[in-house]
């Protein structure tokens, strides 16, 4: 027993001496270098290390038109369904299916009928109402005729009058005419076909001026004006411009858009309504540059840009905005009107890192030289740091 209780106490002991020698070794919390500790360790490395070699160009801004682009599609300015306004049976239809019509052209002829001899009843009507009131009127000079019977004899007269209008109306409402010029979409009524009131005859459409139509975004909206010249890209490659002339006042409810319209002439109707356009409102002018896609990093946050270098032989990471695409580019706004850009080894360099720098044979003075001599283009071109480079926060 007593022996148990020995080993027991040399145990206990030899653990409490384990844990009491880890917190006697301990110096203290750890200490984390500062940022200028790191920025000093940075450049340490830089000069004690070879510097990264790129290839740049330097670029030079120009002014660009910025564009809204929309996905529209052309649009006819109305379709009407001409119909009759009186009942008959149809005797003549002398358009057909893609026919051309002017304002007034006859659409459809609904048989006459009875409608003359009403014109004539109604006409020998008139002609009787008025020579009683014309009676009426002498006799009341003599004294042989009241108010009241000249009253009566003007009020026939009127009726009579009424119903000869009437009758003229009818025979006009025989004869279907065409609204407005453009073309026929479809027709309704064959030859021989008994129409009654409010029977469509043809369906025409109104093709010039011919209309672009598209839904833009909520942000775009007060950057639009009315009478902006815009232009549109149909599908066959064929080019429109035309006017904006209506903005809607009120979104989708879905999409969160607003309409807008654009007005194309089309007097020849070269333009068929529902053909896919690409429409491109010009809103302002920037200073941009054009680059190659390829050359676009991401930041952390996941944000487009470039790298360049600067003055100092240090890259920077420039955020961009795409202005517009170009067959052979990308036009950008948000770098420096000058700006030597990195165009191979861009992923290999972070922002704040020096560099040497390959310019390419583009003829011009590099944008960190310009106030040295002219360089030859195929010399290789290094840039000695001026300050001390900070630690890049970021590494796009």
């Amino acid at each position: 027993m007593r022996t148990t209780y020995i080993t027991a106490t040399v145990i206990a002991v030899l653990i409490l001496v384990w844990l009491f020698s880890g917190q006697m070794g301990d110096s203290g919390p750890v200490r984390h270098a500062t940022l200028a500790e790191q920025n000093v360790t940075v450049s340490a490395r830089h000069q004690d290390s070879e510097l990264t070699r790129v290839r740049a160009r330097v670029i030079n801004a120009s002014p660009q038109v910025q564009y809204v682009i929309l996905r529209g599609k052309t649009n006819n300015k109305r379709t009407v369904q001409v119909k009759a306004e009186t009942s008959g049976r149809i005797v003549d239809r002398p358009v057909e299916r893609g026919s051309k019509v002017a304002e007034g052209d006859v659409l459809c002829q609904i048989s006459m009928e009875d409608r003359y001899a009403s014109l004539t009843e109604s006409r020998e009507g008139v002609n009787q109402a008025t020579i009683e009131y014309e009676g009426s009127i002498k006799l009341k000079e003599r004294g042989f005729q009241s108010d009241t019977a000249i009253a009566q004899a003007k009020a026939k007269l009127a009726s009579a009058q009424a119903r000869l209008e009437r009758s003229k109306l009818e025979i006009q409402r025989t004869t279907v005419r065409a609204p407005f010029d453009g073309v026929v979409e479809d027709v309704h009524q064959e030859i021989g076909d008994y129409v009654a009131p409010g029977a469509t005859c043809v369906t025409v459409v109104d093709l010039d001026p011919m209309l672009l139509v598209g839904q833009v975004a909520e942000k775009d909206v007060p950057r639009l004006k009315m009478d902006l010249p815009v232009t549109g890209v149909l599908s066959d490659g064929r080019e429109v411009e035309g006017p904006i002339t209506f903005i809607g006042q009120q979104s989708d409810p879905a999409t969160r858009t607003y309409p807008v319209e654009i007005q194309i002439p089309n007097p020849e109707y070269t333009l068929r309504s529902g053909l896919t356009t690409q429409i491109r409102i010009p809103v302002r002018e920037v200073m941009a540059q054009k680059i190659s896609p390829a050359l676009f990093a991401l930041n952390d946050a996941g944000e487009i840009g470039v790298r360049t270098v600067n003055e100092n032989g240090a890259v920077v990471f420039h955020l961009v905005q795409i202005v517009r695409e170009a067959p052979d580019g990308v036009w950008v706004s948000g770098l420096p009107d000058v700006a030597t850009l990195i165009t191979v080894g861009q992923e290999l360099v972070i922002p704040g890192e020096i560099v040497e720098v390959d310019y390419e044979a583009t003829g011009e003075m590099p944008a960190s030289a310009a106030d040295e001599a002219v360089q030859s283009p195929s010399d290789a071109a290094i840039i000695e740091p001026i300050s001390t480079p900070t630690l890049a926060a970021t590494s796009p």
